[in-house]
């Protein structure tokens, strides 16, 4: 089976194709020849998420999942939430937005969050969802140079290392993507 995975972050590809069975076979927005800019204009996870997946069954004619992902923050309302790769400006730089979170957070007690992530698939004429979560604490400064976005700053509860500071394999296992994954993967085996 092949399916577009609608996203063009290679860190999200490569975290989820290492879950994938081999014959599920992962396409990126790159190989089907979509190189624009996949509008994300909803106010929730689920929203941006069906909008991605959407497009890209509309304009390109694929199966295809896209996953939208938030960190959510308890002391801050649950912002960044849906703005979290633009949380500090439209460049979606993850080093500005770490530093903009723990600007925000200095002098808080509470750093409880999560991450929040939302698959929506569209296959076979049906349309469905998947979530996972991971919760955790923010840290007070970055540790580990592994994974993307805020992996530096968030340690996930019952753990001493930061995302940042683990393997792929350790991530996908207890992360948030990787639970929402682990859900979707279910249902295609079932499926396929």
């Amino acid at each position: 089976m092949k399916i577009v995975f609608a996203t063009n972050n290679p860190n999200k590809i490569k975290e989820v194709q290492a879950q994938l069975p081999e014959n599920i076979k992962l396409l990126s927005l790159e190989e089907i020849g979509c190189f624009e800019d996949i509008p994300e204009t909803a106010p929730t996870l689920e929203g941006n998420a069906l909008q991605k997946a959407t497009y890209v069954k509309e304009t390109y004619g694929y199966d295809c999942f896209a996953d939208d992902t938030g960190l959510e923050v308890e002391a801050l309302d649950g912002a960044p939430g849906v703005f979290s790769a633009r949380y500090a400006g439209n460049q979606k730089n993850d080093h500005e937005n770490m530093n903009k979170l723990l600007a925000e957070l200095n002098g808080k007690t509470n750093r409880k969050a999560q991450f929040k992530t939302v698959i929506a698939l569209i296959l076979n004429g049906k349309t469905l969802f998947f979530a996972g979560i991971c919760k955790g604490t923010i840290l007070e400064q970055k540790k580990g140079d592994k994974g993307f976005g805020y992996d530096p700053i968030f340690q996930p509860e019952g753990y001493e290392l930061a995302f940042a500071e683990m393997s792929i394999e350790q991530k996908n296992k207890i992360g948030h993507r990787g639970k929402a994954v682990q859900k979707l993967i279910e249902y295609l085996n079932k499926i396929s």
